[in-house]
């Protein structure tokens, strides 16, 4: 099931700004990889950046690189002594993104960790503006309850997926993903430390911001 008409998508696709020619690259290179269904794409990503630019963060966490459109993006607001510090698990993402993110104008703040979020995390001792969750599913809570207490007062988080394919609106869900995101949703739901909005874009974006 998608939860989003594919003509609403189209229709957001074609009123939304064209990105610049790296990413344009990134999207099409992607196109060929198995799992070319988690970028982030067009409409998500300008999102992404919009937003960074709006709050200019000093300090961004994104956990699951992918092939490394989304953090492009978000490097894009950036303050001019920032750094995102984005983790990826698997070693072929990791260098397709590496290769991407040298030839960025944001190349010299952008810092790139292969391994397990949930080793490299406690060991970068930084307070986050903003947080991109974009990984394995299972492990959502666990990465929201290791990066909220060093997320700053007013900061935000961002988890995507939070609409799992429309698996969450189905009352009998069995999937291993979709209850692991139910889980969150209901998790966020009851933390009373943020205030939430869920935002139907593309298969759904959790915005949390630290009270």
């Amino acid at each position: 099931m998608d939860p989003i008409h594919p003509l609403v998508q189209s229709y957001s696709d074609k009123f939304t700004t064209d990105p610049e020619s790296l990413l344009g690259e990134v999207d099409r290179v992607t196109a060929d990889h198995p799992k070319a269904h988690m970028i982030s794409g067009k409409v998500q990503g300008t999102f992404l950046q919009m937003l960074s630019t709006l709050m200019k963060p000093r300090r961004i966490l994104e956990i699951g690189t992918f092939t490394g459109y989304s953090a492009l993006c978000l490097a894009k607001g950036l303050a001019e002594d920032g750094e995102l510090h984005t983790i990826e698990l698997r070693e072929d993402d990791a260098a397709s993104a590496s290769r991407y993110f040298k030839v960025s104008d944001r190349a010299e703040q952008i810092i790139l960790h292969l391994g397990n979020a949930l080793e490299i995390i406690p060991e970068l001792k930084e307070a986050w503006d903003l947080v991109f969750i974009d990984a394995d599913k299972p492990g959502y809570i666990d990465y929201y309850k290791l990066v909220l207490p060093n997320l700053r007062q007013g900061g935000i988080i961002l988890a995507d997926n939070v609409l799992f394919h429309g698996e969450v609106l189905d009352e009998g869900r069995k999937g291993k993903n979709a209850m692991a995101i139910q889980a969150f949703n209901d998790f966020v739901q009851q933390d009373a430390t943020v205030n939430h909005v869920l935002l139907t874009i593309r298969d759904g974006l959790m915005m949390i911001q630290k009270k």
